[in-house]
């Protein structure tokens, strides 16, 4: 009987593997994992940026030139666009003619209240319709939203005379009351709240005995800072910037900034660099107010993306 013997093993005991061929992974991973990953920008973004900006500073550092000159200099052609020597008179003449200290602290008082009461009934509002459960909450959501709708000019005459009958004419209450909160603001706050709050930490809450604002202070205004922060900031700038109402609603004895504005546009000759200068007045507030806290509402608005 012949015996076969088995063929010899090329390979030895201490010969590593062959590798094996790397599996290709599906989309959805594989976008996941370079999500995570840091991109940077090319020049052609950097580019971009630039002129972006160059577009967004030209109107203040025109009205700051326009400020700086005299009112000949400015209705030249080609205008200057250099600053000019008579800044800080212009800036003295229009805080003198149009008593910009006080349309200031009526303007700080009126925005203020107004940014305050708007972030905090809007994010109660925004927290009732994104995670409360009650009658005829869709129909009340649609009747929020449905006021968007209306021009605010069609209840000027019923509401100054509300004012007027409440005694608030040619008083700052009549600047405030009227827009306590916003149907913007609540629809900002419920999208929000609908994304960001888990429904698990209200029902967390619920277990634990917590009522409705007891979750409120403990669990969504947490949650909810970053969009407040940027709900504060856009209702103020708006708050400071209004002009119609307060026009129609106050006199040149109480005025707001916009409002004390027109002194300096009356008269047959208009002082253009004057109300350059005016305008420049009232824009430092606001470019301060950025300064010391745009960091703070940017990185809640990081936080709150990362979050989301």
């Amino acid at each position: 009987m012949t015996i076969h013997s088995l063929p010899a093993r090329t390979d030895t005991p201490d010969q590593a593997p062959a590798e094996k061929k790397p599996v290709r992974r599906g989309g959805r991973r594989l976008l996941r994992e370079r999500a995570g990953r840091q991109h940077h920008a090319g020049p052609l973004a950097y580019v971009l940026l630039v002129i972006m900006a160059i577009l967004s500073i030209f109107p203040l550092y025109w009205t700051m030139v326009a400020a700086s000159t005299d009112n000949t200099r400015v209705s030249q052609t080609p205008p200057p666009f250099l600053p000019g020597p008579n800044l800080f008179s212009n800036l003295a003449r229009a805080w003198d003619e149009a008593a910009m200290g006080k349309a200031m602290i009526n303007s700080l008082i009126v925005a203020g209240v107004i940014a305050l009461s708007t972030v905090m009934f809007a994010t109660l509002a925004g927290f009732a319709f994104a995670k409360l459960r009650f009658k005829g909450r869709n129909a009340l959501l649609m009747l929020v939203i449905g006021t968007m709708l209306v021009p605010p000019q069609l209840g000027v005459v019923p509401l100054f005379m509300m004012m007027s009958e409440l005694g608030w004419s040619q008083q700052l209450p009549a600047v405030i009351f009227p827009t306590l909160v916003s149907a913007v603001g609540v629809f900002f706050m419920r999208q929000y709240l609908s994304e960001a709050l888990p429904d698990e930490l209200v029902e967390a809450g619920r277990v634990d005995g917590a009522h409705s604002l007891r979750i409120f202070w403990s669990i969504v205004l947490p949650v909810a800072r970053p969009a407040m922060a940027v709900l504060f900031m856009i209702t103020f700038v708006h708050a400071w910037n209004d002009f119609f109402w307060p026009f129609v609603v106050l006199d040149m004895t109480n005025p707001t900034v916009p409002v004390a504005l027109t002194q300096l546009s009356a008269g047959y000759v208009r002082d253009q660099s004057l109300i350059m200068a005016g305008a420049l007045l009232g824009t430092l507030p606001l470019l301060a107010m950025f300064i010391v806290f745009g960091r703070q509402i940017v990185s809640g608005i990081m936080a709150g993306a990362v979050k989301g």
